[in-house]
This record gives C-alpha cells, structure tokens and sequence, in this order.
C-alpha cells in the first residue's frame, strides 16, 4: 500500500508539471470550494507544489520510511484508512484555521503517521526521542515566517493520526474489528460534521 501512494502521488506529480497541465487547479484544496467541491479536501493529497520539488521529495521521504513499518505493524487497510482519515482531519484543520489559503500537499497524511507511530511505539514500550524530535522540528518550521507551509494541515493530521492509532491500539482483538471500524468511521463523521457546522452555521 506504501508504494502504491507513492507511485500514485507521483504520477500525478508529473502530470502536474506537463506544459500547459492544469492538474493542480483541479486537485488543491482551497476553502470556498469546499461548497461546491468537497472531494478536493481529499484530492490535495497528491498533489504538490510545481515549483519545489523538496515538497514532493520530504513527503515521499517520509512516507517511504514511516509506511513499511506502520504498514507491518497494522495492516494494508488499517494503513490506508490512517492515511487518508488523518489527510481528511488536515484539509479539516486548514478550513477552520485557514480557509482562504490553498493547500497541496500530503503533509497532513505524512503528520498522520508520524503520530500513529508515536502513540504505537509508546504503547509497545519503544524510545519516542528521535520521533519527538522529528515531529517538533517539522511543526516549528511550519511556523516559520516565510516558508509558505501549511502548518494548519501538520496539526490536523497529526491529532487525527493520533486518535485513528488510538483507536488501533484499543480493538486490536479480532471480536472487536466491527467496534474498530464504527470507531474510525465516527471521527470520519466527526471531521464531516465540523467541516458542515464551518460551513453552514460558523
């Protein structure tokens, strides 16, 4: 599933950068469009910035050194769904704190991982320092004036991977694989319902 993401990011990637390619108008997230276009919200994933191909290159880093090992651990579906639920709270994160900005960019999937795997290794007993260190580094330089990041979808995902892993952790038994998915399925619920009440009653 890890290199599946990658080869399809990618793709579409390069697809991206053709002459003339319209590609990422029709992919990023932007706030006002989340009326009209909600599938963008999940659609920013795969795509990058054109203009630094360090965006594309950290995010696929990232994914192909955290997914194998997350993959491993719980599984192609589990993974998948920690991947794409933790992008969701990221696109989340960004209309709540950001509307009016354009994101791309699987960074809020990548924070997603980088968060299961800390609440997985705390759980199994392993040293988080490096990971910690990792994450903070990562957060601050969002911050940092100037650096044209989504710092917004790094906090979303991370809290949402966080909880997703949670979720993992606590229905690992196969009795409870049904309680596992009505669990993933009700933060998706929670993250739709915030995105409604943001965009009717907000």
């Amino acid at each position: 599933m890890t290199y599946g993401l990658i080869a399809v990011t990618v793709l579409v990637y390069l697809l991206q950068i053709l002459p003339g390619s319209t590609v990422t108008d029709a992919l990023l997230y932007y706030g006002p469009y989340t009326y009209s276009e909600p599938w963008r919200m999940m659609t920013a994933l795969f795509v990058h910035s054109e203009g630094s191909l360090l965006h594309i290159l950290f995010n696929m880093f990232s994914l192909f050194i955290f997914g194998p090992i997350l993959e491993g651990l719980i599984g192609r579906a589990r993974f998948l769904a920690l991947y794409l639920v933790s992008g969701f709270g990221g696109s989340v994160a960004v209309l709540l704190l950001a509307p009016t900005t354009p994101v791309v960019g699987a960074s809020g999937a990548i924070f997603g991982l980088l968060g299961a795997y800390f609440v997985i290794q705390r759980k199994l007993g392993g040293n988080n320092v490096q990971l910690l260190i990792v994450i903070g580094l990562n957060l601050v330089i969002g911050f940092l004036p100037g650096t044209n990041i989504a710092w917004q979808a790094h906090v979303g995902g991370l809290i949402i991977g966080c909880a997703v892993a949670l979720v993992y952790l606590r229905t690992r038994r196969i009795d409870q694989k049904v309680l596992q998915i009505a669990l993933v399925a009700g933060i998706v619920a929670a993250l739709i319902a915030v995105t409604l009440l943001r965009l009717f009653v907000l």
